[in-house]
């Protein structure tokens, strides 16, 4: 059997900073390519039932689309992912203020955030998997956020055809931190989002309002369109006549998870499948929180690889993380991070049809 590998390529080059794309392979035809820009995860190629591949994540075209306006294609995400209210929270007794710049409110870490950096890489490979290590600094101050910074994200690529993202980090004061990856996935690499089929392992669901920021506590699923405990699809879950589909344009909001974990820690977040069942992906995270995004605000302004654009509701992103604003909110599980401590997180993207074709 092939052993899993590891390939550098150049990409291009942001500002006098070059940048490669990483191929990892896992050996038996599931393949990532990652970008040191942002992070961000460019394609995810995933054989389907009957062993033709496809990428499971929707690119952009070249690295001038990643550097230019998009909404985080793949990216990864920090320092603090989700909306934070007005910009603002207190740790410790101090005020701090963040950029804005998302109807008012702190978006995804900011307009230079850990999205647009070009981090360090380093990639390996053993019998088991390929690995690719990315690190970053964020002084004290960037973006408004307190504290010097230092992060790994690590993906991981395994033969079973696995990939996790492992995301580590320590500072030297007192702060606030919420990572994930904004990767838009859609399982046919041919169509859109609304005929697949979603489950999301989640009881509550946090309500918004019109910026996109939670209005109170978590509220039961039950007996509305977020009910998602049992599979649904997703188009006509989102076309139900519901106030809060109406604010977002579909789905935008946070599920707080509530499966049973396994012994590492990790739970079932959500389970993607495509019409056929020709693939189907499974999150698992040691986060509390997933946000479901069904691409509401794509409008067709960015181009696809293969032709065609990225429209409407052409995807989702099911992003693991902590839940939004939750500096502001102490009834959410905490997100500051002391000098004493290491964050860690864990989320894998699992696509059991594999193992299904091959029993």
């Amino acid at each position: 059997m092939p052993r899993p590998t590891v390939n550098r390529k150049p990409f291009g080059a942001h500002g006098r900073t070059d940048v490669d794309v990483w191929t990892l392979d896992s050996g038996t035809g599931v393949e990532a390519e990652i970008l040191t820009y942002g992070g961000v995860l460019h394609r995810l190629t995933v054989p389907d039932t009957g062993g033709v591949p496809a990428s499971v994540v929707r690119p952009l075209v070249s690295l001038d689309d990643y550097t230019g306006k998009n909404p985080f294609f793949g990216a990864l995400i920090g320092r603090f992912a989700n909306r934070i209210a007005h910009g603002r929270f207190t740790l410790d007794g101090t005020a701090h203020q963040v950029p804005a710049t998302d109807r008012g409110h702190a978006l995804h870490g900011g307009p230079d955030g850990f999205h647009t950096h070009v981090w360090q890489a380093a990639g390996e490979a053993d019998d088991t998997a390929a690995t690719l290590r990315l690190t970053l600094h964020s002084p004290d101050g960037d973006m408004g956020f307190p504290g010097a910074l230092d992060v790994t994200v690590t993906y991981t690529l395994d033969t079973a055809g696995t990939l996790a993202l492992d995301y580590t980090a320590t500072t030297d004061r007192p702060t606030v931190i919420n990572l994930t990856n904004h990767a838009y996935f859609e399982l046919t690499a041919r169509g859109d989002i609304l005929g697949h089929t979603l489950q999301v392992d989640a009881g509550h669901y946090l309500p918004v309002d019109d910026d996109g920021i939670p209005e109170g506590p978590a509220l039961p699923v039950q007996a509305t369109p977020f009910d998602l405990t049992a599979p649904h699809t997703v188009g006509d879950r989102i076309a139900l006549p519901d106030e809060q589909l109406r604010r977002a344009g579909g789905f935008d909001h946070c599920w707080v998870l509530d499966g049973p974990r396994s012994p590492d820690g990790l739970r079932r977040a959500a389970r993607l499948t495509a019409p056929g069942a020709v693939r189907v992906m499974e999150v698992w995270t040691t986060e509390p929180g997933i946000q479901v995004y069904t691409a509401n605000q794509l409008d067709g302004t960015l181009a696809a690889p293969e032709g065609g654009r990225h429209e409407r509701h052409s995807a989702v992103c099911l992003e693991t993380q902590h839940l939004p604003d939750s500096p502001n909110r102490p009834d959410h599980p905490g997100t500051v991070l002391r000098p004493d401590e290491v964050f860690s997180s864990r989320t894998e993207l699992r696509f059991p049809h594999l193992v299904a074709a091959t029993d």
